[in-house]
This record gives C-alpha cells, structure tokens and sequence, in this order.
C-alpha cells in the first residue's frame, strides 16, 4: 500500500519514506515516516498547550476567539487542500502546519518580542527557532532519545518556514553549535511542502482575524470597503443581511475569501513551476525565488489586509491594554524565577542549557493562563 502511495506522488513531492532521523528507529508497517512526526506533534505537550495561548485575544477574553491551536488546525486544513491539488506529501504538510507555532510564547507576539528582551544578553528568543528547540530537546516522550526525533524533511521545513537561512547566528545562539549534525542544508530552497505550510499561515492569520475583529466590534464590515479584492466580496454578501445574520454573512465572507486565495495561489504557483522550468525536487532545493506564491495582485491585498489589522486590530487600544499587561506578566516572571529558579523548575531537566535560556524555555511553554497565575502570586 505504502510502496504504490510513493510512486503515485508527484515528482516534486518529498517521498513518504524519509532521509532518516538524528537517532536510528525500527520501522512499522502502520504509519509512514511523515505519520509518525504528524502524531508525534499531535501527542505533545507543546501542541496541547496551545489551546491555551493567545492568537491575537488574550486567552481568558473569550471562548469563540481564536487560540494558536485553532489558528495551527486551520492552517493544516488549508496546507491540506493545497498539497493534495499538488499531488505532494499531505502527510509532511500536516505536519509542519501543525507543528509551526509550538514555539509561541504566552500572551502572542507581545509575549515574544518581551521576552526576546529579556533574552538579550542570553542568546535571544525567536518563536520559530524555539519550535526547533522544543521538538529537539524539550519534548521527552522516549527512553532512547531526548526530543521528537522528527525525520530530517520536517526539520528543514520547519527550518525554513521562512525561507533558507542565509544567517545560522540565532540558530547557533538558541540550539548550539552543529546541532543539525550536518544532515541539514541551511542555504537550499524549502520544499514545497513547507512553502505551501507557510503561506496557509498567511491565509488562516489574515481571514481568520477578519472574523475574530469584526464579532470582537473592533471594526465594522464598512471598514473593509476600501481593500482590494475583499471589497468585492463584502458588497457581494452585504446584500444578505436582509435575510441573514451578521454572524453567517460574516463566515460566508471569510470562507469567500479563503477559497479565492487558495485558487490564487494554485494558478500562480502552476506559472512559477512552468516559468522557472522546476521538473525535479532537485530543482525545487535549488531554486532562489519563491514558487508557491500570489499573484501580484493577491500579493496587494494581503498586504492590504495585513496593515489594516495592524491598524484596527493589534494596535487597537483595548487589545494593546491586554497585550501590554502580557509583557509585563513575561517581564516579571523571569525576574522573580530568575531569582530563585529551582523553586519553580526541575533545572537538571535543562542541564545543557544556561540559567537564563532554562528560564527562558520554561516561560515561552507557559499558556497564558498559567503565566497570569503565577504572576498573581507574586505579588
């Protein structure tokens, strides 16, 4: 069954059976290697946790808000729909979908950049390498081996959420010297399975925050008139109101909007493929520009919608109010911990690691709600 699912993929997928892992494992007949590291993220503590940390409304404002599970199970839903129109692994999709924002802080990115601060003279902190971090070494479900052991594909793609990695500093900084053994290539293009992964990011982020801004009241369905693309969209549906509620006109918008992103995305990425001339997934590794992408026009809406929100929603001064009060939840716990971290961590669990990065790693595990808590009593 296996050996037919592998010749039925389309060249320029990553096969289902893997380069390997860090630590050798007997294989089973049940799963492929990608099912294995889909499951191993599912069954994490890292992954649970997240049901409890803030997309963009602290976790305790509401219970239809998004949190970073609901954001990760949408992005895989979305990564999903793209790989199997690709013929590639869905398998490594998923995973990496699922897998992207283990590494996020408490309190989302306000939680991050503070504690990137006080990270400063330590290393510093990156929610992305942080992931790396929690699947290599904080993730202890095995007796043979610290970590997930996640096959070397679903590393690089998590490596690479972002693109190849021109600069290791960070990296070297966050999870030591040749921590990749020599089994990963920094400087090689991601796969389109981890192309594909970062840009359902982009999608679920934008529309699903449309959602959540528009039933919060931080804007107004009026609001969005003025972007190109959604205000099409929104004249189109405004019409039901008649006959519908806010709430229904308000998803049937969204998942207008999804559905005319992804179709963007598969008719731009055909023409890179074509244009660029990729036959191979030699070719995907060694191409430098991007291939799964939007269209220029697509490309200025997202950006559209992205500063919209940064101006309506994330900068909008009752998600500031709650966003603020998580950087100086972030700050003062590290403080307080720092000056007595064997009262509140196990720190031979973090042996290999300084005092401050130990610290570090125990707050960005954190959800919000357990960081609130803490904070409470020390005051």
């Amino acid at each position: 069954m296996q050996k037919n699912s592998i010749q039925s993929l389309s060249k320029l997928a990553i096969p289902l059976k893997s380069k390997g892992r860090f630590f050798n494992e007997t294989k089973t007949n049940l799963r492929t290697d990608f099912q294995r590291d889909r499951d191993r993220i599912i069954h994490s503590t890292a992954f649970r946790r997240l049901k409890h940390k803030t997309q963009v409304f602290v976790n305790t404002s509401g219970d239809h808000f998004r949190t970073r599970i609901t954001h990760s199970l949408e992005v895989a839903q979305i990564a999903r729909t793209l790989s199997k129109f690709f013929n590639l692994n869905e398998d490594l999709c998923e995973t990496l979908s699922l897998a992207h924002d283990i590494g996020h802080t408490p309190f989302g990115h306000a939680g991050e950049d503070q504690l990137n601060k006080c990270m400063k003279k330590f290393g510093g902190f990156d929610h992305n390498v942080q992931t790396l971090r929690t699947v290599i070494y904080l993730e202890n479900r095995y007796y043979q081996f610290r970590g997930l052991n996640l096959t070397f594909e679903t590393l690089d793609g998590l490596l690479k959420h972002n693109g190849p990695i021109k600069k290791k500093k960070k990296y070297t900084q966050m999870l030591g010297n040749n921590w990749y053994k020599n089994k990963i290539n920094f400087t090689t293009g991601p796969s389109l399975e981890a192309q594909i992964a970062s840009i359902s990011d982009d999608i679920a982020y934008n529309s699903h925050d449309i959602e959540d801004g528009l039933k919060s009241n931080l804007f107004k369905i009026e609001d969005l008139n003025k972007i190109p693309v959604l205000n099409k969209i929104v004249m189109k549906h405004k019409k039901k109101l008649r006959l519908f509620s806010i709430d229904l006109v308000i998803r049937q918008i969204i998942r207008e909007i999804i559905n005319e992103m992804v179709k963007d995305i598969i008719f731009t990425t055909k023409k890179n493929l074509a244009k660029n001339n990729i036959n191979s997934l030699k070719d995907i590794y060694n191409t430098r520009y991007p291939i799964v992408t939007f269209s220029p026009k697509m490309k200025n809406f997202d950006d559209k919608i992205k500063n919209f929100l940064r101006l309506k929603m994330y900068f909008h001064k009752d998600v500031k109010l709650n966003t603020n009060k998580g950087r100086e939840i972030i700050k003062n716990l590290f403080v307080q911990i720092k000056k007595k971290p064997e009262r509140y961590l196990n720190v031979s669990k973090y042996s290999n690691s300084s005092i401050e990065r130990s610290i570090c790693d125990f707050i960005a595990g954190m959800t919000d709600r357990y960081a609130i808590n803490l904070y409470d009593k020390f005051k």
